[in-house]
């Protein structure tokens, strides 16, 4: 029996659209939403202190990774200077999103850093603490990982010390693949990326186990990844606002990709105290174009009436609230903040492991809202809303203005809507946002509706000042 190409085209397609429907399915029910009055989030109790200097070479050449891929395979001595953000020693030979350090029998590794997800090349310069945008989760990489696997073994042999030191890297990396497939490029799955880590991690150890502990479900949800120098204001972190306690614990979460164990982690523990305080230092790029400062104070009058209660005030007296709004009030895909209320057993698994029964605590509390955030360098942070799903400023107060598909133009800024410059048609399909998926929607957020054009204008102003 002959099968035609396009037969064979036809079927896979609805193979692919069953799998997506049941993916889907997996989802909680959006249809009841708790709601609940808006409210300020407590700060909780931080270890303090912290050398921001220390903190700065800690986070760009540290080994808070605890392993990774054997240097030596990347023939170092081949290798030229990179010029994006140059550092000292084997780490100026690779790109800022890479760390090379000792692994503990003395191996040098090269694994991914915190700026895998917290900086990017923006304007013609690197801008640490900025969310990252361009990284490509859309591809499955299961297969690239077992071709990187099988490399190392063949070149370095699995009785190597080579082999031991990308262990733990290996292990971890594998169980996350499958876990962190985008369904377009842009959004982050972070979260998934450590669940995928610590769904085979004793809670107390944090050892590798064989057994998961929990099934993940098959659809991923990602967002956009908020600016670290909000950090100096907040009393929670992450959109839901779920991170609570210590902050040193809470930004070393990239370590599950790679430490072997508690005691592993205690020591990075220890030099995040110092990645906190730089991280409180960090200030936004200012606005590189002319500002009309009138229309400007204009819109800082409406922006303090109307904006203010939930987004803070700004200046040498700023006020930040910190403030819980409810998945009713504020309208906004409502999945990220469901799925880690009904759903995602990470944070059950966090709030009885080492990172929240130990000094100094910190926990998961996940609840159905989200935090509305600073507004610092909110110019700068396009796309908007919690999961990147409007390209501008203009657009997340005119919610007439968003598109329902869009790709955004590479390295195209848009100064006059205040974010980046799209296509509504063309372009691969990996690369287009599909408001219309779970999780991905552009809906809520509608306050900017009640404003008419000029207040808006106005507004748009005055954020550019942030």
């Amino acid at each position: 029996m002959k099968v035609s190409f396009r037969t064979l085209f036809t079927l896979l397609t609805f193979a692919l659209w069953v799998a997506a429907c049941s993916a889907t399915r997996q989802l909680p029910d959006a249809s009841s939403l708790t709601d609940f009055r808006s409210r300020s989030l407590p700060a909780s109790p931080q270890v303090g202190g912290g050398d921001p200097q220390q903190g700065h070479e800690y986070i760009t050449t540290g080994g808070y990774i605890g392993s990774g891929i054997p240097w030596a395979f990347f023939n170092p001595e081949s290798r030229e200077p990179d010029t994006l953000y140059p550092r000292p020693g084997d780490n100026g030979l690779t790109r800022p999103s890479y760390n090379v350090f000792a692994f503990d029998n003395g191996v040098k590794v090269s694994s991914g850093n915190c700026f895998s997800c917290h900086a990017q090349t923006f304007q013609g310069s690197y801008q640490l603490g900025l969310g990252e945008v361009d990284n490509d989760y859309a591809e499955n990489r299961t297969l690239q990982l077992k071709f990187l696997n099988a490399l190392i073994k063949r070149r370095f042999g699995s009785d190597s010390p080579e082999w031991e030191a990308f262990s733990d890297y290996r292990r971890f990396l594998n169980s996350t693949a499958p876990y962190i497939i985008t369904p377009f490029d842009g959004p982050n799955p972070a979260f998934r990326l450590e669940e995928g880590c610590v769904l085979r991690r004793d809670p107390v150890t944090l050892e590798y186990q064989e057994e998961p502990g929990w099934e993940m479900i098959d659809y991923t949800l990602a967002t956009d990844v908020p600016p670290l120098w909000h950090l100096k204001k907040k009393t929670a972190i992450y959109w839901n606002g779920m991170g609570r306690g210590d902050f040193s614990k809470l930004l070393m979460q990239a370590s599950v990709l790679g430490i072997h164990d508690s005691t592993a982690a205690r020591e990075v523990q220890k030099n995040f105290v110092d990645v906190v305080a730089w991280g409180k230092t960090l200030e936004p790029p200012a606005y590189p174009r002319e500002i009309d400062q009138d229309l400007a104070l204009k819109g800082k009058v409406v922006f303090e009436e109307r904006c203010s209660r939930c987004h803070g005030t700004y200046g040498d007296d700023w006020t930040y609230p910190n403030k819980l709004v409810s998945l009713v009030k504020v309208g906004t895909d409502p999945y990220m903040a469901l799925y880690f209320t009904r759903q995602s057993g990470l944070p059950d698994w966090y709030n009885q492991s080492w990172y929240a029964t130990s000094a100094p605590y910190s926990q998961l509390v996940a609840e159905e809202g989200y935090v509305a955030p600073p507004l610092d360098g909110i110019w700068a942070t396009a796309p908007y809303l919690h999961n990147g799903s409007v390209p501008t400023l203009e657009a997340l107060l005119n919610s007439t203005l968003r598109p329902e598909k869009w790709a955004r133009r590479p390295d195209a800024y848009d100064f006059e809507a205040v974010g980046w410059k799209y296509d509504e048609s063309g372009g691969k399909k990996r690369s287009i946002y599909n408001t219309t998926l779970p999780g991905y929607g552009n809906e809520g957020h509608y306050f900017g509706d009640r404003l008419q054009d000029p207040e808006r204008d106005a507004v748009i102003e005055y954020l550019k000042t942030l």
